[in-house]
């Protein structure tokens, strides 16, 4: 098409890449300020999850509706929302005196990240040609991923020499520039549709998605486990809702989210593997600090400065694996990205409180770099083979389930560990409670692992999409 040589990509790209990686930072900098917070507002684990829980269910909302939102409003009125948003949220958090008001600018925080995230996917399908997908997506996969990695060093960092509260002042200057940025340079690029809001869709996707995140978020806390009847309850609120908003957008002409998308092989293969890889990232970063933390003794700051390596490659790799992805499609890098995840999760399910840091920094450098070798590629070459119309549905899906996936991942490994630790007590009565967490540790890896075999069989799926296809 011609209008898509008249885009000022990198100015664009520069906007999307700064809003991003302080979205995705401020998302992950407060895990490592959780233990402080409990002391210094006086909160119980289980109150302090909110914080994380609160957020992720205000993302498993709001993404749905973003298909609708990116077909209603412009490229840059969304930008400017999104970030405005962030900033409001990142401010009240910088001021915050109390749990509640910190409660309160995560919520604002979140809608902010779920307008951003599906517009940053969105806008790079538009703006680049299907060959050259894999590249502009592996930047994209630079910042998201390099963000979480120095998140936690910065964040302990901070900690000890300020206070909580400078991961958000920090956070505010780059937010402010990325504003000013995007209303100088972003462009508008995608076409506005204004397709019927159907408000019985939106109703039955916040009961579904948020049903769900929020029954495995409560699971995941440790107040009664997956037995409460408020856990129950949720799931079983949150796959009716499912259900229901399925079959609603099919039975559609106009649906807010168009799961027809589908019915494209490869892009369903791809949703599986994102799936899979956000479930493995996501509870392996939640395990690895606890047992950082409970297990060798060390700070907030020492357990992210162990991590830092395996984030920086991750982040280092993602580029990396876009070209070889555009050069070489998805198979060859999917295969043995599975094999290598899987591989150092058995590593490190065999990992005691007497093993050197060093080991523990290869193996979580190697899982770094076996998700990397999925992520980039799965998700691109499943975006690839939907026509043009359906880009908004297909990056809001995707987006959807990563939160989602978030959520089921954190929650079942931390059932699984709990279920490990509390297996070892019952079968070493007075043993000792370092024994017990590495038990339960090595339980929640061993988890880890069988995910990524499953992933493994469902990656022999995987074809190259051609890319000359644009409709």
């Amino acid at each position: 098409m011609q209008t898509e040589k008249k885009f000022k990509v990198l100015p664009i790209m520069i906007s999307l890449l700064i809003a991003g990686f302080i979205g995705m930072f401020s998302e992950t900098a407060l895990n490592i300020a959780l233990s402080d917070l409990m002391q210094v507002m006086h909160i119980t684990p289980s109150t302090a999850q909110w914080l994380t829980t609160g957020y992720l269910l205000t993302l498993g909302i709001l993404v749905p509706v973003s298909g609708l939102l990116l077909q209603w409003f412009t490229t840059r009125q969304l930008f400017i929302t999104a970030l405005s948003f962030s900033i409001v949220g990142t401010l009240i958090a910088a001021l915050a005196p109390s749990f509640e008001f910190l409660m309160v600018a995560r919520v604002v925080q979140a809608i902010g990240t779920g307008i951003m995230l599906p517009l940053m996917f969105n806008t790079i399908l538009v703006i680049f040609p299907p060959e050259k997908r894999g590249g502009a997506m592996g930047i994209i996969g630079l910042v998201i991923m390099f963000a979480p990695a120095v998140g936690p060093t910065i964040a302990g960092l901070l900690i000890e020499n300020l206070s909580w509260h400078w991961i958000f002042w920090l956070s505010l200057p780059f937010l402010i520039l990325a504003l000013v940025f995007g209303i100088a340079f972003m462009q508008n690029v995608s076409s506005i549709t204004k397709p019927k809001i159907d408000l019985l869709s939106i109703a039955l996707s916040t009961i579904g998605f948020g049903g769900i995140v929020f029954g495995f978020s409560s699971a995941g806390e440790g107040s009664g486990g997956w037995t409460s009847t408020k856990v129950i309850l949720s799931l079983v609120i949150g796959v009716v809702g499912l259900l229901l908003f399925g079959w609603r957008q099919l039975s559609m002409k106009q649906p807010m989210i168009n799961l027809r998308a589908f019915r494209y092989p490869m892009f369903s293969v791809g949703v599986v593997m994102i799936f899979i890889s956000m479930m493995i990232i996501l509870s392996s970063m939640l395990v690895l600090p606890l047992f950082l933390q409970g297990g060798f003794g060390k700070s907030a700051f020492y357990a992210g400065l162990l991590m830092l390596p395996g984030g920086i490659i991750n982040g280092i790799m993602s580029p990396i694996m876009g070209r070889l992805f555009d050069k070489y499609g998805p198979k060859w890098l999917v295969f043995p990205g599975f094999l290598v995840a899987a591989a150092s999760l058995w590593f490190f399910s065999g990992v005691t409180a007497a093993s050197a840091a060093f080991l523990v920094i290869v193996l979580h450098t190697c899982l770094m770099i076996g998700i990397s070798m999925v992520m980039m590629p799965a998700q691109t070459n499943g975006l690839n083979q939907l026509p043009r119309e359906y880009y908004p549905d297909g990056t809001a899906i995707m987006n959807t389930l990563q939160q989602v996936a978030g959520a089921i991942g954190t929650a079942l490994a931390v059932s699984v560990m709990s279920a490990g630790q509390e297996h070892y007590a019952e079968a070493h009565p007075g043993g000792n409670p370092l024994d017990a967490l590495t038990s339960g540790v090595s339980n929640a890896f061993m988890f880890g692992m069988i995910i990524a075999v499953i992933g493994f069989v469902i990656a022999l799926f995987i074809k190259r999409v051609p890319v000359n296809h644009q409709k």
